[in-house]
């Protein structure tokens, strides 16, 4: 059963089964958060060790707040499968929560959708007006462009055997504070009728505002232009980051001094910006611009400021071992953190990764410590730290990750196993004054190079 007369009290007394395509960093929250909502939740991933560790009621990623949200092995309301037929014919809304990466030239790669689609659609019997929900971060068009020949070429009805919607994720990995139950939504639906059905289906959800927008591609460019917008913020910073140093001021100063005027927007410098969206949406305007004839040239120009600050960031410290003689092809390095984004084991288009490559193709040794994070998550040119408390004999230190656990590390039992006593802190939250004073040679990205 889909959509129908009986939809908004389905709603209401928590009647709808609800499906979950995708467990990932998206879905498996989203699914948590519907099943606390009340609903019957169906979860579908290809993943074998993703499905069999929620089978297991254990957490498959690398978000510790989802901990003690895992439902318990064996819990009513809370079904698990690699089969998404199986979860398509037993649900009423199916929502569609897979990565919309960009391909090693910078494309949208829309291959995840397209098949997750097809999986679900091939499964849809005819009349049940089953609702298919995108919440994949993708361009505006994109779903209908990319499903409708799928639904045309299997012979399914708009109005009849489905209905289709969009409503973005905005959750913030890691932030218990905008997570999947608190933020606000919207939905967009060429159907009104539906659109505002759905309003009521999300609000059971979140606390956040819940509106309908209208059609479903200005729900997907929404989506897009929250994270561009993100992105040329970033880059604004980054490129004061290596403006001011030159001019033998601190970028941290200059901020500072300018939020004192009631509407600056202050954004903090960084190696780069990594994750699944920042990096990654801006190619996805950047694409449906191009398409049209539009030239976007801001978002272009703030994408590569941000993707060229491992580069920068490579040639700071550089600079930074040769002022105290250590030969570049023999300096040790030490990254302190290796995923994206702090309080999260999350490693997708980390900039350590960039940073790295430059310094071991420079013939640099990289080693790195991650509480949040296994061995498993490294490349195997990485030297992975068990325990922080054995690292020894490093040139130089990189505060990469912003977790709280590297910001409140034993500083003064670190310095006295250094080989050479620089640290650098890449996303500025230490305090480089007490770090000199303790005897680290420290700098920031967006400081001047001295000690």
């Amino acid at each position: 059963m889909g959509w129908g007369t009986t939809f908004d009290s389905r709603i209401s007394s928590n009647e709808l089964n609800v499906g979950i395509i995708g467990l990932g960093y998206v879905g498996l929250p989203t699914a948590i958060g519907f099943y606390e909502a009340g609903y019957n939740v169906w979860g579908a991933d290809l993943s074998e060790h993703i499905v069999n560790s929620l089978l297991e009621g254990s957490n498959p990623l690398g978000d510790p707040n989802l901990d003690q949200l895992i439902p318990k092995a064996g819990s009513e309301r809370w079904n698990i499968t690699q089969n998404t037929g199986i979860v398509t014919k037993a649900c009423d809304i199916l929502i569609v929560t897979v990565p919309t990466p960009v391909s090693e030239d910078l494309k949208p790669d829309l291959s995840f959708v397209e098949n997750a689609g097809r999986a679900v659609f091939e499964a849809i019997d005819k009349g049940t007006r089953k609702v298919v929900i995108l919440e994949s971060t993708v361009y505006p068009g994109v779903t209908s462009s990319t499903w409708l020949p799928i639904l045309n070429e299997l012979g399914l009805i708009e109005g009849e055997d489905f209905e289709l919607a969009y409503c973005p994720e905005r959750f913030n990995p890691g932030d218990p504070e905008h997570g999947v139950r608190q933020v606000s939504r919207v939905i967009g639906c060429s159907n009104p009728e539906i659109g505002e059905s759905l309003v009521n289906f999300y609000r059971k959800l979140t606390s956040g505002d819940v509106r309908y927008v209208g059609r479903i591609e200005v729900a997907e460019a929404s989506k897009v232009v929250e994270n561009v917008q993100r992105d040329i913020n970033i880059a604004l910073m980054n490129e004061l980051a290596q403006i001011f140093p030159e001019l033998e001021l601190d970028v941290e100063d200059v901020l500072s001094a300018a939020a004192t005027k009631w509407n600056f927007h202050r954004y903090k410098p960084g190696i780069g910006v990594g994750g699944h969206c920042i990096p990654v949406d801006p190619y996805y305007m950047m694409q449906r611009a191009q398409e049209v004839g539009v030239p976007a040239e801001l978002i272009t120009a703030a994408r590569a400021v941000n993707r060229m600050m491992p580069k920068h960031v490579f040639g700071v410290l550089r600079e930074l071992l040769y002022r105290v003689g250590v030969p570049f092809d023999e300096g040790r390095i030490l990254f302190l953190g290796w995923s994206y984004k702090a309080g999260v084991g999350d490693t997708r288009e980390t900039p350590a990764m960039p940073l790295a490559e430059l310094l071991i193709e420079s013939g640099v040794t990289v080693s790195t410590w991650d509480p949040y994070i296994d061995k498993t998550s490294i490349p195997s040119n990485i030297q992975f730290i068990e325990d922080i408390n054995t690292a020894e004999g490093f040139d130089m230190v990189v505060l990469v990750t912003a977790h709280q656990e590297c910001i409140d590390l034993d500083w003064s039992s670190l310095l006295a196993r250094m080989r050479t006593p620089i640290l650098y802190d890449g996303q500025r939250v230490l305090e480089l004054d007490k770090m000199k004073y303790i005897g680290w040679k420290a700098n920031a990205v967006g400081s001047p190079n001295q000690y």
